[in-house]
């Protein structure tokens, strides 16, 4: 039986997941491993605290989280495909793991963070 997102061990548990299917899908995975060369280790934490933040309104997340966006669309475009593919991971990583009103709450969140930096993105191109 599946609970709701209650703790940073389930948000690490999300994003740990999530990040399995991102990086196992060449449509979206070098922007993480051969553009942003992002350190697992070091950026999984960051986002268990981004989302603890979100959901739970902790502070443990002090960054701006549009700034390394913007500068990874000047060195690699992010598409509308590249955002319908990183929903769809994070939806159905919460689908598979999570239910309740939190996790309900994380893919209104996600749906709307994703749409906020296509809009900012489209301004920096402009």
């Amino acid at each position: 039986m599946k609970h709701d997102i209650e703790n940073r061990d389930d948000l690490l548990q999300l994003v740990t997941s999530f990040y399995d299917k991102l990086l196992a899908d060449p449509s979206i995975n070098y922007l993480f491993t051969d553009v942003a060369k992002i350190d697992l280790d070091h950026h999984l934490p960051v986002l268990v605290n981004f989302w603890d933040m979100i959901l739970f309104h902790s502070d443990t997340y002090q960054k701006n989280a549009m700034k390394p966006h913007m500068m990874l669309n000047t060195q690699s475009p992010l598409t509308s495909e590249h955002f319908k593919t990183w929903l769809k991971y994070f939806n159905t990583t919460l689908d598979e793991l999570f239910e309740g009103e939190i996790t309900e709450q994380a893919k209104q969140r996600a749906q709307s963070i994703a749409t906020v930096m296509q809009l900012k993105i489209a301004q920096q191109n402009i």
